[in-house]
């Protein structure tokens, strides 16, 4: 998704850590998933002031795991990636989606029409 790397317009040393915290993530999503929920929830609310559309979030999902299968020979490893990667992408997605009110709608077009 060539328009989503505009969302990413950071430096390197962030990117690395935004790759580092997927890894954790989904570790962790088999470790403590009760904790992750919480974790990708409050996560999916910052992404709704940071206005990221959500249609970006499977192409993202995508390309990682294609990272991860350049990586490595191990079939489980690459669908236990992939699995927990997709399950916290349809939880940011769906946290998007339901935190988006009218409100936070308007503050992120700056757009005062957009309350009534």
């Amino acid at each position: 998704a060539p328009a989503g790397q505009d969302y990413f317009k950071q430096s390197t040393t962030r990117l690395y850590w935004i790759a580092d915290k997927i890894v954790e993530m989904t570790i962790e999503m088999y470790r403590e998933p009760r904790k992750m929920v919480d974790d990708i929830s409050a996560l999916g609310l910052r992404h709704v002031g940071y206005a990221i559309p959500t249609e970006f979030f499977a192409p993202f999902v995508s390309g990682a795991v294609e990272v991860v299968r350049s990586m490595t020979t191990d079939g489980a490893a690459e669908d236990g990636f992939r699995w927990s990667l997709t399950l916290i992408s349809k939880t940011l997605v769906r946290t998007i989606l339901e935190g988006s009110t009218i409100v936070m709608k308007a503050i992120n077009t700056n757009q005062e029409k957009a309350l009534v």
